[in-house]
């Protein structure tokens, strides 16, 4: 039998839908289904209540950031008619916290693809290396030859993430520490990586080692940003992470139904 808990000020499908992680998927009964921490997690939400199965309530509000006020983070927010309407639009979207490699190694993956594309490495990567679907470790992905990883339509993306995987494995990028450094500094090493720029280095950050200060900028977030008059992340506030993902998914689904939209570019 499925687990219910409370989840105030939060929206299941879009947190899942707004192009930050790529392992979910909704079936027809309203049941989402992703592959976390190596298990099956199953989670639907009506009203306020969220139903789970396959993992415990505490690990379930720390992965969906339950256990922060939304009220409190919003209010952070600056008082900009956009960023406003987005908020609007799509209260209870929250970054989630998710392992930092399958989030590095997912958005290395990202560059100029499609979101239906992205899931699609991904998922190939979970099925030929991974272990019962879950995402494949460091280790397993640096011992990887590059026609296999270009087997699973990576493109020019799979020299990218070969090096990536061999530079972590090998300690001469400290991924793992990255959430204890300053948001300089880590992004500092972040870029040591061939094929990171700043794009993925912020959404790694953001969505894998809980830097809320981190400003991932693509298209989407351009036209916002165009439309503010703003030039600089810091006019966000401390929170300028959840900022961006709300203007970024007010941008992406404007004018459509944000679960029809296989099309966007992440």
């Amino acid at each position: 039998m499925p687990e219910i808990i409370n989840a105030p000020d939060f929206d299941l499908a879009a947190t899942l839908l707004c192009g930050q992680a790529f392992r979910w998927t909704r079936g027809e009964d309203g049941w989402f289904t992703g592959i976390v921490d190596g298990r099956v997690w199953r989670l639907r939400q009506t009203g306020h209540l969220l139903e789970f199965t396959g993992v415990s309530a505490e690990r379930l509000c720390t992965y969906l950031a339950l256990d922060r006020s939304l009220v409190e983070i919003a209010a952070t927010f600056p008082d900009d008619a956009p960023l406003r309407a987005a908020v609007q639009a799509h209260w209870g979207l929250r970054v989630l916290r998710q392992e930092p490699w399958e989030t590095l190694a997912s958005f290395i993956a990202s560059s100029t693809k499609q979101i239906v594309q992205i899931r699609q490495i991904v998922d190939l990567l979970a099925t030929y290396y991974g272990d019962a679907g879950a995402f494949p470790g460091v280790d397993v992905i640096a011992r990887a030859s590059l026609p296999d990883l270009l087997a699973c339509k990576l493109g020019f993306r799979a020299k990218h993430l070969l090096a990536a995987a061999q530079a972590i494995d090998a300690g001469r990028v400290r991924l793992y520490d990255l959430p204890g450094m300053e948001y300089d500094r880590a992004m500092e090493e972040l870029l040591k990586l061939n094929g990171v720029g700043e794009k993925i280095a912020n959404c790694t950050l953001l969505f894998g080692c809980g830097f809320d200060e981190a400003f991932p900028v693509d298209v989407w977030v351009k036209r916002a940003l165009v439309r503010l008059g703003i030039k600089s992340p810091t006019h966000f506030g401390p929170y300028a992470g959840w900022a961006q993902q709300y203007l970024f998914f007010s941008e992406r689904t404007r004018g459509r139904q944000p679960a029809l939209n296989r099309n966007a570019k992440r």
